[in-house]
């Protein structure tokens, strides 16, 4: 072996012999390994530990040099999908985010212990801050999502994702500060976890009222394709057929979102009596999703075809999809990509909930089910089962789709409520309260997925108290930290 390295390499005998720039590397790929599709979380905390030794006793702009290259080998791979959507707009976001990783860090002292105090608030404000802002934020490739399969999910009963978040950095610093040996540190962190655990496991969830036999459709057929006149019949029908498929009794009938696509090849009048027809054929109400053109824009809804022959409650989209469903500063992006759409979708109003004649539905119609706040508005408005009705098959890859069922898993903790995903081409899901998927389908697949399910009704905490709890202690630890740091800080280079 020693004769094939270069002349006068040797193999670094320490962590800290190894290049700066690799451990940034390696402690972002961590991060990126722990999120969807991967999910391997532990390498969250690995992630986290690697940038506490990374901007330990460093001055602010090496720290935020380190962190952004950090968050940066984070959020390029696990974000690719963007690319495939539009390229310039997928590398200015993840430089732009990556950033915001780099001010925490240029916010948290340099040395411990009052870096450890205000690491993981700084890197929670982070996240959120790329969660809502600009345009509404993307937040996919979180670190909440990383954990949605780990034993540390449940937190969120208590206080949403951002607790989640500032749980897993707080578990890399006790890493970090166990390789220092500063073990009452790292025990007290750990031990403040294992309290937060058994806190949520006691934690109001909810309780039944009811149960319900469900059937969720996928319609099945090809991923990464893009709006065509001639392919909302060919959809709807896939869905129609899924749909006669159904072999058994059931209570509702949900489709995925805005496979219902009048127009010139699709008429709208032919479709909704189509919906009639089925739903008073199966004795069960179907939600189907609608999406087309009306004066002034688009509209994306789902409503309620009733077996009885008559059309029901209807819920419009709130949360839009920033460059998919509206576009900020068109007039410029439109130079750089074409996959950008002609009308923005008319936002809607309402609360997120559809009377059925099977109870009262919340609804976070797909890139809504990302967004914590849309599901307690579901749940806060009385929602008894919560439905996530999505259309990724414009998506490349699987990243979007496998991130998309981890925040639904997420969302059934949060809420105590069972979420129903259904997709066009993938993946449709049934999820349970304590966040277990039940099944799922696989990409491209026509399926019908049947689960008996429960309508179900109480707050968690998370419901009650929303996300300010967290911000508020967040920012407490960063300002107890700057406050307590000696005055003499690491000169800048």
């Amino acid at each position: 072996m020693t004769a094939l390295a270069p002349p006068g390499w040797r193999a670094p005998s320490r962590l800290s012999d190894v290049p700066v720039s690799l451990r940034c590397v390696f402690g972002g790929l961590a991060l990126a390994a722990s999120v969807p599709p991967w999910g391997w979380w532990p390498l969250a905390f690995v992630g986290w530990a690697v940038l506490d030794r990374l901007i330990a006793d460093q001055p602010r702009a090496v720290r935020f040099r380190r962190t952004w290259l950090l968050a940066a080998a984070w959020l390029y791979p696990s974000i690719l999908w963007m690319f495939d959507l539009t390229a310039p707009g997928y590398i200015v976001a993840c430089a732009a985010y990556s950033a915001y990783f780099g001010v925490a860090a240029m916010i948290t002292p340099a040395a411990a212990p009052w870096r450890w105090l205000a690491l993981p608030g700084g890197v929670a404000l982070a996240e959120m801050a790329r969660w809502y802002f600009p345009f509404g934020g993307v937040p996919l490739s979180t670190m909440a999502m990383s954990q949605a399969n780990s034993p540390l999910a449940p937190l969120v009963r208590l206080a949403g994702p951002l607790l989640l978040v500032l749980v897993v950095v707080g578990l890399g610093v006790a890493i970090s500060a166990a390789i220092d040996r500063r073990w009452r540190t790292s025990g007290g962190i750990v031990g403040a976890v294992i309290v937060l655990m058994v806190a949520a496991w006691v934690a109001p969830a909810g309780s039944a009222v009811d149960t319900l036999d469900v059937a969720v459709i996928q319609g099945g057929g090809p991923q990464r394709t893009r709006a065509s006149s001639d392919q909302p019949p060919i959809v709807f029908q896939r869905h129609v057929d899924a749909t006669l498929s159904i072999d058994r009794p059931v209570d509702l009938i949900l489709w995925p979102e805005n496979v219902v696509n009048p127009g010139p090849s699709l008429d709208a009048s032919e479709a909704e009596e189509r919906l009639l027809e089925l739903a008073n054929q199966l004795d069960a109400p179907i939600l189907p999703g609608w999406f087309f053109r009306v004066d002034g824009g688009t509209v994306n809804f789902h409503n309620v075809i009733l077996p009885d022959l008559t059309v029901g409650d209807r819920y419009d989209k709130v949360r839009t999809v920033p460059f998919g469903e509206f576009v900020p500063l068109r007039s410029v992006l439109e130079q750089f990509s074409s996959a950008l759409p002609q009308n923005d979708v008319i936002a809607g109003t309402a609360p997120a909930v559809l009377d059925t004649p099977a109870g009262r539905m919340g609804v976070s119609i797909s890139w809504e089910i990302f967004f914590a706040h849309r599901a307690r508005d579901a749940v806060g408005n009385g929602g008894e089962v919560l439905l996530n009705p999505t259309n990724g098959s414009s998506y490349w890859l699987t990243q979007v789709q496998s991130q998309q069922v981890a925040s639904s898993q997420l969302r059934a903790l949060e809420t105590g409520r069972w979420v129903l995903q259904a997709a066009p081409t993938g993946f449709s899901a049934i999820v349970s309260p304590d966040g277990e998927v039940i099944e799922r389908t696989g990409i491209s697949e026509a399926k019908v997925l049947y689960a008996t399910i429960e309508r179900r009704s109480g707050l968690t905490l998370a419901n009650r108290v929303g996300v300010w709890p967290v911000v508020l202690l967040a920012a407490l630890g960063l300002v107890l930290a700057n406050r307590l740091v000696p005055t003499r800080q690491p000169s800048e280079p």
